[in-house]
């Protein structure tokens, strides 16, 4: 085992980790491990943009206020402020950065998105989050004081009780990782660790989530001591193509806003004017459960988009994208529907932190997706999932910088220890494991919830922990077990959560608690 110490070590090397590395690197030292390759995580793949004030007419208060709207009341307005007003001076930093955000004359483009009141969101196309992790990728790489490592999965937070000297302190020290390479776990420490590790998307069948977002930062830290919230809060997409072949590749909601129609695929009925008056325009969560309700009630895989009764030309002027991706799958959505599923989109839930991105544990903060801040509440408005990684990507750069005389060397920490392990006999039963629970939990804790679902659920996760407690105790760690390993803790912490709510508010709808209570609560989890 090999081990480094830097000044602050970051977990995650998208948006919200890269943020605070570049805000910290001209006075500290810093090393940002990425998972797989840096530009793997979840910010590259934002099609959407990033929400900000900046047209006339458009005020903080409407952008605050269309956020605890969408929130359904479970946000802290405090922390809303906090983004919403922070929003404009990032897109400032972005383009100086060298993110080439669409312009008009000499304005930034803005759209609007669902939600919004105003135009708001700026974007690149339809590529904001590649754009931007490449400004932030290059910027990080010319910069002396960072060290970007990738191929790290990292397997826990190293914390007082791996002290050569035991103690329940709850000081968090770094993280032991696995590089993907040599298999060797590896140990890095700092007096500062930052959790950007992005979201637990893949808990699911069907997810636009990259692959590697196996709630890995949630879980390490609920298991270091840390409390997590809202994890019930799942927010679904309601249309990701259906095909085996290719993973989380979104159907954008602009077909249905030009005029693509909902179909049953067994009666070809269109069932959208039946659910709400507002069709195929209804919100998001309308549209997922009603796309839901359908495939649960027929037993469907799948139902249809379908916007070929518009002209061909108008199509492939709107869509050229996602024309030519289907093409090449022998889909042609001008003469065919398109089959679609909802997935998985965004984790509103995640480890409890402060305005200054603090957890409980002294020397762990966390920013990003893999958080709960108290921005996004029972539901994300559309755009401002950038902007939260931004914001505090920044608050927790600058609170470790103003507390940095607070924050204590790490004392020697103990090497991973591997003297009682073999090598894994069995993959197949990972894999095995993996897709038995990204199906149950699409099944029991996807869009729609009951109660027996949800204790259906719970129960298969009891079983299948002791199982991986016994495997993971025996056999030497390799990164698919331990991706295992945090998609049951992060699948618990989930069902718990869902099981605790007796109401249905914004993400969370169950048919045994339809209604809304009066007073908005958040779901903590104390460990």
């Amino acid at each position: 085992m090999t081990s480094s110490s830097t000044d602050v070590l970051i977990i995650g090397s998208g948006a919200a980790g890269l943020t605070a590395a570049l805000n910290l690197a001209d006075r500290f030292t810093v090393t940002v491990l990425a998972k797989g390759a840096l530009n793997e995580g979840s910010t590259a793949w934002a099609q959407g943009g990033i929400a900000a004030v900046l047209e006339p007419g458009d005020t903080f208060d409407n952008h605050v206020e269309d956020t605890m709207v969408a929130g359904a009341g479970l946000n802290d307005r405090a922390i809303v402020e906090m983004v919403v007003e922070g929003a404009p001076a990032a897109i400032e930093r972005l383009t100086r950065l060298g993110v080439p955000f669409e312009t008009e004359g000499n304005e930034l483009h803005l759209t609007r998105e669902g939600g919004h009141s105003h135009r708001r969101i700026v974007h690149v196309a339809d590529a904001t989050g590649w754009a931007v992790q490449e400004a932030l990728q290059r910027a990080a790489e010319a910069h002396p004081n960072i060290t970007l490592v990738p191929d790290q999965v990292a397997i826990d937070l190293a914390t007082s009780r791996h002290e050569e000297r035991y103690s329940g302190a709850g000081n968090v020290w770094g993280v032991y990782a696995v590089d993907r390479r040599s298999g060797r776990v590896n140990l890095y420490t700092a007096r500062a660790t930052v959790l950007a590790t992005g979201g637990a998307g893949r808990t699911y069948l069907f997810s636009t989530a990259p692959r590697g977002a196996t709630g890995d930062g949630i879980a390490m830290a609920w298991r270091a001591g840390a409390r997590v919230s809202n994890m019930e809060m799942m927010q679904f997409h309601p249309t990701c193509l259906y095909n085996l072949e290719v993973k989380n590749f979104l159907i954008t909601e602009a077909v249905r806003g030009e005029g693509g129609r909902l179909l049953n695929p067994k009666t070809g009925h269109r069932f959208m004017p039946d659910i709400d008056p507002r069709a195929e325009l209804a919100p998001r969560d309308v549209v997922a459960r009603a796309i839901d309700a359908e495939i649960k009630r027929d037993g469907l895989d799948y139902v249809h988009l379908d916007i070929s009764h518009m002209p061909e030309d108008f199509i492939r002027h709107h869509f050229p994208n996602i024309h030519d991706k289907l093409i090449g799958l022998g889909i042609d959505m001008t003469k065919q529907p398109i089959p679609v599923v909802p997935a998985q989109h965004y984790t509103c839930g995640g480890v409890v932190i402060d305005r200054d991105g603090r957890t409980d544990l002294p020397g762990l903060y966390a920013a990003g997706e893999c958080s709960e801040s108290g921005l996004h509440g029972a539901n994300r408005l559309a755009s401002n999932s950038l902007l939260e990684c931004f914001v505090f990507g920044e608050a927790v750069a600058n609170h470790i910088a103003a507390n940095w005389d607070a924050l204590p060397p790490p004392p020697p920490i103990r090497p991973w220890d591997e003297s009682r392990v073999a090598d894994s006999d069995e993959e197949v039963v990972i894999k095995q494991n993996w897709t038995e629970i990204r199906r149950f939990m699409w099944n029991y804790v996807g869009i729609v919830r009951t109660t027996k679902r949800l204790e259906r659920a719970q129960h298969r996760i009891k079983m299948l922990t002791d199982e991986v407690a016994d495997y993971y105790g025996h056999f030497r760690v390799t990164p698919d077990l331990i991706e295992l390993r945090n998609l049951l803790q992060t699948a618990d912490l989930i069902v718990r959560s869902a099981l605790h709510r007796h109401e249905s508010r914004g993400l969370h709808f169950t048919l045994d608690y339809p209604d809304m209570l009066p007073e908005a609560v958040d779901t903590v989890l104390v460990p």
